[in-house]
C-alpha cells in the first residue's frame, strides 16, 4: 500500500516539474493542463504516506515536503480563478444598451451534427455576436439561418477542424481573416460598432493545440495567442479576443498573454468555467476564452447547455463604461515578459525544419 501512495506522490512531482522548464515539447506543455488532478493526486498521496507511509524517516520527509509543496504551488496557480481571489473584472451596475455587447462563442466538433441544439440556444439568448469554431461547409449551411438575425458575417470554413464562422447583429467593419503563424490557421480580425457609434476591436482564434495528433509543440499556439496579445497596446480602442486558445486560464502562456496584452480575464475571482471536456467528468478544463480590455465591466458570464460537442458554448455579455478604465487596473509586463514574448513569436515564425532540428 505505502509504495502505491510513494509512487503516487513521485508522478505528481515530476507532473508538477517538468513544465517549470521553458521548452515547448508538447508532452511538457500538456501538464499545464490538468493542475486540478494533479493537486488532487498530491493530496492523495501526501495523505496516504502519512497514514501508511513511513513519514519520520528520511525518504517519507523528504516525499511529503515535496507533496505539501506540490499542492500548494498547484493551488497557488489556480487560486486566482477561485471566488476568493479578487475580482479582475469589477461586476457592472450601470450597463446600457447602446454600449453592450452580448457574445456567444463555442467549439462546434466539426463530426457533431447536432445543430439545432446549438441553434436553439442562440435563438433563446440572442447574443449580439456569434463566433463558431471547427466549422467545414457542412456547418456553414446548417447554421446558415444565423443571416436572418445577424446579418454581418465573415466566414472562413474549413475542412481540418479550423474553420471559423462569425455572425453579427452590430456591423462589422475593416474585416479580415489572417493566417498568422500557420496557413491553415485563419483568425478573424476587425472592428465592431455598438449601437452607440463607439468602436470595438476583436480577434477571433482558434490556434492549434500541443498534442501528438496536432503539432510537436506549444510555439505556434503561443505565437498566435502572444501576436494578437501585442496589438492591444497599439491601439486605443476597446479591445475584446475570444474563442477556443487552446490553452488552460493557468499557463504560463496565459499569464504572459496578460501582461503582455494588459487584457483582462473575467474569469479572474469567479471561478474555473470549464468548457472542456463536455460530458468526460475527470477532464475538465477551461479552455475557451474572452480577454478584454478594461473600458468594459461583466454583466453576465456563463458556460451553456451541451449540444454534442466535446466543448461547452460560453456566453459573455460586457459593457462599456466611461469610468471603467480608471477603476480596472490592466496587467503590465515585466522586461523579462517581453523578451519572452517576443522570442517565443520570432521563434514560432522559423520553418518548422528550423525548429525541429
Amino acid at each position: 500500500m505505502q509504495t502505491a501512495f510513494y509512487i503516487l506522490g513521485i508522478v505528481a512531482i515530476i507532473a508538477t516539474a517538468l513544465p517549470l522548464l521553458r521548452y515547448d515539447a508538447w508532452w511538457i506543455r500538456i501538464l499545464d493542463f490538468p493542475r486540478l488532478q494533479i493537486l488532487v493526486l498530491g493530496a492523495a498521496a501526501l495523505a496516504g504516506i502519512l497514514a501508511f507511509g513511513r513519514p519520520f524517516e528520511m525518504t517519507g520527509i523528504v516525499i511529503i515536503f515535496l507533496m505539501a509543496a506540490v499542492v500548494a504551488y498547484q493551488a497557488y496557480m489556480m487560486f486566482p480563478y477561485t471566488p476568493f481571489a479578487r475580482k479582475q473584472v469589477d461586476q457592472s451596475e450601470d450597463a446600457s444598451p447602446e454600449n453592450t455587447v452580448a457574445i456567444l462563442f463555442a467549439n462546434v466538433l466539426m463530426t457533431n451534427r447536432n445543430a439545432a441544439g446549438l441553434l436553439g440556444q442562440i435563438r433563446d439568448i440572442r447574443p449580439d455576436v456569434v463566433l463558431l469554431a471547427e466549422t467545414d461547409e457542412w456547418w456553414a449551411g446548417a447554421v446558415a439561418e444565423l443571416e436572418d438575425e445577424l446579418p454581418h458575417s465573415v466566414l472562413q470554413p474549413q475542412d481540418n477542424t479550423y474553420g471559423l464562422l462569425l455572425y453579427s447583429r452590430l456591423e462589422l467593419i475593416d474585416t479580415e481573416v489572417k493566417f498568422l503563424v500557420q496557413d491553415d490557421v485563419p483568425s478573424i480580425h476587425g472592428k465592431l460598432r455598438l449601437p452607440s457609434g463607439r468602436l470595438v476591436e476583436f480577434r477571433c482564434l482558434h490556434p492549434r493545440p500541443p498534442v501528438p495528433t496536432e503539432e510537436d509543440s506549444s510555439s505556434p499556439r503561443d505565437a498566435e495567442i502572444l501576436i494578437v496579445g501585442k496589438e492591444n497596446r497599439d491601439t486605443n480602442l476597446p479591445f475584446v479576443v475570444f474563442g477556443d486558445l487552446n490553452d488552460v486560464a493557468w499557463s504560463r502562456t496565459n499569464y504572459l498573454f496578460q501582461n503582455i496584452s494588459g487584457l483582462l480575464d473575467p474569469r479572474i475571482g469567479r471561478g474555473f468555467y470549464h468548457t472542456f471536456h463536455a460530458t468526460l467528468p475527470l477532464i475538465k478544463f477551461p479552455l475557451d476564452h474572452l480577454f478584454h480590455s478594461n473600458h468594459f465591466r461583466l454583466v453576465d458570464f456563463r458556460c451553456l447547455e451541451r449540444f454534442g460537442s466535446d466543448h461547452l458554448p460560453v456566453y459573455i455579455k460586457l459593457s462599456l463604461e466611461h469610468d471603467a478604465k480608471d477603476a480596472q487596473e490592466e496587467p503590465e509586463p515585466s522586461e523579462g515578459d517581453v523578451t519572452e514574448a517576443e522570442e517565443a513569436v520570432a521563434f514560432a515564425k522559423e520553418p518548422a525544419h528550423v525548429r525541429n532540428a
